[in-house]
């Protein structure tokens, strides 16, 4: 199986947002300071000011699988790890965070669950929940069905900005494990898991080592903040080179988004440890190798590509693993399977 035959298409939502690009940029000026396609939008009100950073996302399908289960507290946090993931890239650290809650019938006994997540998320991460939207939609949304958006913004001092120019040859590539699917490639895991292997979120399959299908799916995205930090605290801001959050696309989508063009990360697959939940998909699935790391992460959330004299092994508690190194070459990208 591929992504597409879930019903999501990548390469059409890339060519719709190429198409865009020109709509966007007219409402850019001076204080902008990213181009398309970072992780996050930086922008500097005044000349001297730090950046402020923001970013907004959602937990995609993984939503129907919290319905599928009747647990409603991790989705909060997965959407707030998320977004403070995507902003952290660019080296900025999280100041607040706003909420998007749309359904057909409000649940009160639903809503305050969900609400608790956006909490925890906000308390472990340092950042307030500052407001959000609850919409009510009938019509839009079926009985029982829900969807959450998010916006975290955050900020940076302009020369602590991470955006790659600074990735050169010889750079060590480290992985930072993920604990699961995180908020990306729920449809084909869906697809997959439920509609063509006829699991149940109950079920506790043999690959799966005594967990169950739905709580191996609803494990909460992780945020990096604190690990980063360690890396800054140890080695200096100045050893970060680039960082990657591993989301919707996989490797090949998201890593060419921070290289610089000429160079090329190659990334060594059998470094690290596929997670379990992503070879039952594999398996049920007869998805290539490919597909699989476009799709998910595999097992590591989050790229960084440091000073060659950086061993991210050596911090206490770290879980780091080196996954490789920067050449040069024409493609972004390179995985050796």
């Amino acid at each position: 199986m591929k992504y597409a035959d879930s019903g999501v298409n990548i390469d059409a939502a890339t060519r719709a947002l190429g198409r865009s690009k020109a709509a966007i940029r007219s409402t850019w000026d001076s204080r902008v300071k990213n181009e398309m396609g970072a992780f996050g939008g930086l922008f500097q009100a005044a000349e001297g000011e730090p950046l402020m950073v923001a970013s907004v996302d959602g937990v995609g399908t993984k939503v129907m699988v919290a319905r599928m289960a009747g647990v409603y507290n991790t989705v909060g946090q997965d959407l707030v790890n998320h977004c403070v993931d995507d902003i952290l890239v660019q080296g900025a650290e999280p100041l607040f965070f706003l909420d998007y809650f749309a359904t057909s019938k409000l649940d009160e006994a639903v809503l305050p669950e969900i609400i608790e997540g956006f909490a925890i998320g906000c308390r472990e991460n340092g950042c307030a929940l500052l407001g959000g939207e609850t919409a009510e939609m009938p019509g839009v949304y079926g009985k029982g069905e829900f969807d959450l958006a998010g916006t975290v913004v955050g900020r940076v001092l302009p020369e602590h900005v991470i955006d790659g120019q600074k990735i050169s040859t010889g750079d060590k590539v480290w992985g930072l494990p993920s604990t699961g699917l995180q908020t990306n490639g729920y449809s084909l895991a869906r697809a997959v898991l439920f509609d063509k292997a006829g699991f149940s979120v109950d079920d506790k399959p043999e690959m799966l080592n005594g967990v169950s299908v739905g709580e191996a799916l609803l494990a909460v995205h992780k945020s990096y903040l604190t690990d980063v930090r360690k890396i800054w605290r140890d080695f200096g801001r100045e050893s970060v080179h680039g960082l990657v959050h591993i989301t919707g696309g996989g490797f090949y989508d998201n890593i060419p988004r921070v290289v610089p063009k000429g160079l090329c990360i190659h990334v060594d697959t059998t470094a690290f440890k596929t997670l379990d939940i992503f070879r039952l998909i594999q398996d049920h699935g007869d998805v290539s190798q490919e597909e699989m790391h476009r799709v998910f992460n595999m097992g590591i959330g989050m790229v960084v590509i440091a000073n060659p004299s950086v061993d991210l092994s050596a911090i206490e508690g770290s879980s780091a693993v080196l996954l490789g190194e920067v050449f040069f070459g024409d493609k972004a990208v390179e995985l050796k399977f």
